[in-house]
């Protein structure tokens, strides 16, 4: 039994920061961050929105672009690294807020890789034959743990979700091919030093900023450009595929000088390539599901192209998946 995806969905903020305002702000300049990074705006969560805000907005527009009722839904798999709380779970909070009374879930922690682990995750559910219908959101308010006086890091990220739903199919399409990694090792280049139970929150630990993200930005992207490159042609090699066959490349937003170089080790022309860093910015688990359905609703993802996603993230964590695109 194959999985596939039904409906897509995302959501962003209404609130949107430039890099014009990030100058007044650290030592930066537009130029700067555009020549580096791709870059130039983020969305902003409000004064009164979280994680489950954005994802409970997803979940209604999936659950309207796919006609389904929320008692359908069988799980709720949220892939994010900015919870609203450690308890409950965003998936709680959604399926609440959604009246999904049938369905359970869980949170997934993979940080930009998070939505891969999810489709991946919600794959094997599906494959059980015990599941029909499986929401999966990526999502992330990166900006509830950003240091806005750090310039390595607060030019770099936004907020947004997006997601999709899973249901099986008895055709050969769908999700036919993943290959998924971590490596602890690389988890102190970029880390959130406090708040769980290896430094709980202190007056001194606030004072510290231990509960920012803090990152080795040489590093990181050294290990990204490799990882996501390598990945991706594996990908393709043991499907016996090559950059001529993939119709469209949605690769994790977060640097375009990465999203360029895994393109070219595949030899994906740049026209394949699914590009929206410079609107968002790194929006972590969010930027390939907000991707994909700007691709769907533009009309850049048709019936039968084979997409190719890789991504690249914190913990370290990488992968890619390979699916052939049909929804009806």
């Amino acid at each position: 039994m194959n999985t596939k995806i039904t409906s897509t969905a995302h959501y962003v903020p209404e609130r949107v920061m430039t890099n014009f305002e990030l100058e007044s702000m650290v030592d930066t300049s537009d130029e700067w961050i555009r020549t580096r990074t791709g870059i130039s705006q983020r969305h902003i969560i409000g004064e009164n929105e979280a994680t489950s805000d954005l994802s409970t907005r997803v979940a209604e527009r999936l659950l309207e672009k796919g006609g389904i009722s929320p008692e359908e839904i069988d799980i709720i798999i949220i892939s994010t690294v900015t919870p609203d709380h450690f308890a409950p779970s965003t998936a709680a909070i959604v399926q609440n807020n959604i009246g999904a009374k049938n369905a359970w879930g869980f949170d997934l922690s993979a940080a930009c890789s998070g939505y891969l682990y999810g489709l991946e995750t919600g794959r094997q559910f599906i494959s059980s034959g015990k599941y029909q219908k499986i929401m999966v959101i990526g999502v992330d308010s990166m900006t509830s743990i950003l240091d806005f006086t750090d310039r390595d890091t607060c030019v770099l990220f936004g907020d947004g979700a997006g997601g999709a739903i899973l249901e099986p199919t008895d055709n050969s399409i769908g999700i036919f091919d993943s290959i998924l990694h971590m490596d602890g090792s690389g988890g102190n280049y970029l880390i959130v030093p406090g708040g769980g139970s290896r430094m709980p929150a202190t007056v001194e630990s606030v004072k510290d900023k231990k509960h920012f993200i803090r990152q080795d930005g040489k590093k990181v992207f050294k290990f990204a450009v490799k990882g996501m490159a390598d990945v991706s042609e594996r990908i393709l090699n043991q499907n016996n595929l090559s950059g001529d066959d993939i119709s469209l490349f949605i690769p994790h937003q977060a640097n375009k000088r990465i999203i360029d170089a895994a393109a070219k080790r595949c030899n994906i022309s740049p026209e394949k390539v699914m590009i929206n860093i410079d609107r968002y910015g790194n929006t972590t688990a969010g930027t390939i599901p907000i991707a994909m359905n700007e691709a769907v609703e533009s009309g850049r993802i048709k019936d039968g192209d084979t997409i190719l996603l890789a991504a690249f993230g914190a913990g370290f964590t990488w992968g890619s998946i390979l699916l052939k695109w049909e929804t009806s």
